[in-house]
């Protein structure tokens, strides 16, 4: 569904419009302007910074960035992306986002746009005959965080708090099911396919499932909105929701699960050779996901909270494996119907940037593929206490391995290498001077 100005001209009560792109840590930035200036907006785009795509977590500028002061902080030029207007059902008043992407004044695309990025990645496929098919589950927990302690919301329904987690608990969702009914409907106005919801290990913590999309670029541009409804909409019901990737300490972190599968071009999926091992083009992918999951750890525990969540049997990947249905391992190819084969890389928590993920989830397969690596044999049993290769163990080996890779700058831009690398050696600089309650402040509401 694209929605255009002939969308808007069918709400006139929409009297507001934000454009917006994502940054590299997934923060939407923009501006806010009357609808009677939409139409032209719509077609001639608008002018940001470079720089305001390479921002920190903080919203501060880069102190040793080449697109601030070197460069005189020149603009680029933000472009609707293919979305057009969608409602932002969060807000008291009527409002319609336009999401944009950035371009350079030339026309180029913006090398340091995460969106572009995933862009790039998704045309080396094309390129390849193949269509990548996404689809993602994003855990997060609601909160309230009305004092120093976080503690789960009462419920709407009893006013009693439930303090211990419910796997799967028909009752935790009825327990907020206003919030959840809304949701599902703001959901249907953005055009946000979002499936199953269930309640998951933490406290107050649930998992919304969003479908499978043929577009990678929408299925990215789905969880960044969704993460963005999810937010604004708990604060409309008086709490707070959050994708960080470790709220609590003694429960499981947020999770961002994403599953692909790959079509040729008469449609059919090339990971089913129609048994449950699936082919080897499949196994050849899942070589460059192993391959690229140290180097690429960065993108996927972008933050100072994200390796809180990495750690042994917490219900989070620490060992570079993959298995069949094996939720122990990195990488795990489910079971099911063969014509359904696909791969589900579990090592994100709820905190990345949608489109850095997907692009370095996409990428590092299509390196397996292209160098036709070979998988190791798939785990059976408890990969946490097998002898497997891990990830890195905490931010800074992430930065110093994802900045010094040959493998990210196979998938990334140099530039986007080079401003993701400055701006988290600039978070990790700060967020060390902060107290465990000012970082916990920190990503609670941003990420």
């Amino acid at each position: 569904m694209i929605r255009n100005a002939g969308w808007l001209g069918e709400h006139p009560e929409v009297k507001t419009i934000r454009v917006a792109a994502a940054d590299l840590n997934g923060q939407a930035r923009g501006k806010r302007m009357s609808a009677r200036f939409a139409g032209k907006v719509e077609q001639e785009g608008t002018r940001f910074p470079l720089s305001v795509l390479n921002l920190d977590i903080w919203g501060e500028d880069i102190e040793d960035s080449p697109l601030v002061f070197e460069t005189g902080d020149q603009d680029g030029v933000l472009l609707p992306t293919e979305r057009g207007f969608t409602p932002m059902p969060w807000l008291e008043g009527p409002t319609a986002l336009l999401p944009m992407w950035m371009f350079m004044e030339d026309g180029r695309p913006f090398d340091g746009d995460p969106r572009q990025a995933l862009a790039r990645v998704v045309e080396r496929y094309k390129a390849r005959g193949l269509t990548p098919v996404v689809a993602t589950e994003l855990e997060f927990y609601i909160v309230d965080d009305s004092s120093r302690q976080l503690r789960v919301p009462r419920s709407p329904r009893s006013g009693k708090r439930r303090p211990g987690a419910e796997t799967l608990a028909l009752r935790a969702l009825d327990a907020f099911d206003a919030f959840f009914t809304d949701l599902y409907e703001a959901c249907e106005e953005m055009d946000i396919p979002a499936d199953t919801a269930i309640s998951e290990a933490g406290l107050g913590q649930f998992e919304i499932n969003i479908v499978y999309s043929a577009d990678a670029l929408k299925a990215a541009d789905d969880a960044w909105l969704f993460k963005l409804l999810v937010k604004g909409l708990a604060r409309k019901h008086g709490f707070a929701a959050s994708f960080m990737a470790k709220p609590y300490e003694d429960y499981a972190g947020n999770g961002m699960h994403t599953h692909f599968s790959l079509l040729n071009e008469a449609g059919e999926n090339v990971f089913d050779d129609g048994s449950s091992a699936g082919t080897d083009l499949m196994r050849h992918a899942i070589a460059g996901c192993l391959h690229a999951m140290a180097d690429s750890s960065l993108i996927f525990a972008p933050h100072g909270n994200s390796f809180d969540r990495l750690v042994a049997g917490s219900h989070a990947p620490t060992r570079i494996c993959w298995g069949y249905d094996n939720r122990t391992a990195a990488v795990r190819v489910p079971g099911g119907a063969s014509k359904a084969r696909r791969i589900e890389h579990r090592v994100s928590g709820g905190d990345v940037n949608p489109h850095l993920m997907i692009a370095a989830i996409l990428g590092a397969a299509l390196i397996g593929m292209d160098d036709t690596l070979k998988a190791p044999p798939p785990i059976t049993g408890n990969a946490y206490a097998q002898n497997l290769p891990e990830m890195p163990g905490d931010w800074g080996t992430a930065i110093d391995t994802f900045a010094a890779s040959p493998l990210m700058r196979r998938i990334f831009p140099e530039q986007l290498v080079r401003n993701l690398t400055l701006t988290k050696r600039q978070e990790f600089r700060d967020w060390a001077e902060l107290t465990p309650e000012e970082q916990v402040e920190l990503y609670l509401d941003t990420v």
